[in-house]
């Protein structure tokens, strides 16, 4: 494992002799924006460079669409493609596009058997679900930033009978440790499954991640495997770290999501992601 400095990013720029074109996925939370959901100028403006400079920048974050879309124009990524909902979503972006963009996929899967098994074992936990329309559906008045809609509160069993893009279960009386320990007790089937930094838990459909849907992009655009950088600090980024030809975890990652990558840089609060950007330059 390295530890990525800014003596060593300018390292590998000094030897680079002719600029390499990079396909580079970079995770929102915790890795360009903080956990107050604020982006540091030193972070913006390399990300605002490596697009400027030509490299095919992605994000790729387990954000709704909505969400994602004001990190997407403020690091200035008017053309090209995203990855939403954990990789559920692909956008592709173009000024011409209405709106700025297109859906190009999206992965819907019935949340029935998730939630049912779910709620037997976690019975206080909130509940929401990104419908194939883009609505929010939740349960107990449940709203969360990375929705980018407003959550319209229904009953259980409508959410039971909705197609999804995205299920978000999350609970203030549980410990990731006990989100774990009742999955593993359930046996998740059919469905992917990532638990996050609190007792969060994402699901999308099955073989679903950030990986699968920028290695759809990365065949489709024709991009070698050694030009693929991903910058992440979540346990949904772990397959995308490894996928990556090379992966770079956020400093303050879990020590899993450290062992997927191929080195860590700073902590967001130290501005890693603009580290890791500026040796693509």
């Amino acid at each position: 494992m390295t530890l990525l400095t800014e003596s060593s990013a300018a390292g590998i720029e000094d030897q680079r002799e002719t600029p390499q074109k990079f396909m580079i996925a970079l995770d929102v939370d915790g890795t360009l924006v903080d956990h107050d959901g604020h982006m540091s100028s030193p972070v913006r403006e390399a990300a605002q460079a490596v697009v400027a400079a030509g490299h095919e920048v992605m994000i790729a974050t387990g954000r709704s669409l909505n969400a994602a879309l004001p990190i997407i124009e403020q690091i200035g990524i008017d053309r090209g493609y995203a990855v939403c909902c954990n990789g559920g979503v692909t956008l592709r972006l173009h000024p011409e596009l209405t709106d700025g963009y297109e859906i190009i996929h999206k992965a819907t899967f019935d949340p029935g058997p998730a939630l049912r098994a779910l709620r037997m074992r976690l019975p206080t936990a909130k509940y929401a679900l990104e419908d194939e329309d883009g609505n929010f559906l939740s349960t107990e008045r449940f709203q969360d930033a990375s929705f980018g809609v407003e959550a319209i509160g229904v009953d259980f069993q409508t959410m039971l009978e909705a197609t999804a893009v995205r299920v978000v279960v999350f609970s203030t009386e549980n410990t990731p440790e006990e989100f774990n320990e009742a999955i593993q007790h359930i046996g998740l089937a059919g469905v992917t499954y990532s638990v996050g930094w609190t007792a969060w838990l994402d699901i999308a459909a099955a073989g679903v991640t950030k990986a699968s849907a920028l290695e759809n992009l990365r065949d489709n655009l024709g991009v070698d495997v050694a030009s693929t950088v991903a910058i992440g600090d979540g346990r949904n980024d772990i397959e995308m770290l490894l996928w990556a030809g090379r992966g770079v975890a956020m400093g303050q990652a879990p020590e899993e999501v450290v062992a997927a990558a191929d080195e860590v840089t700073k902590s967001v609060y130290d501005d890693g992601a603009a580290h890791v950007l500026r040796s693509l330059l």
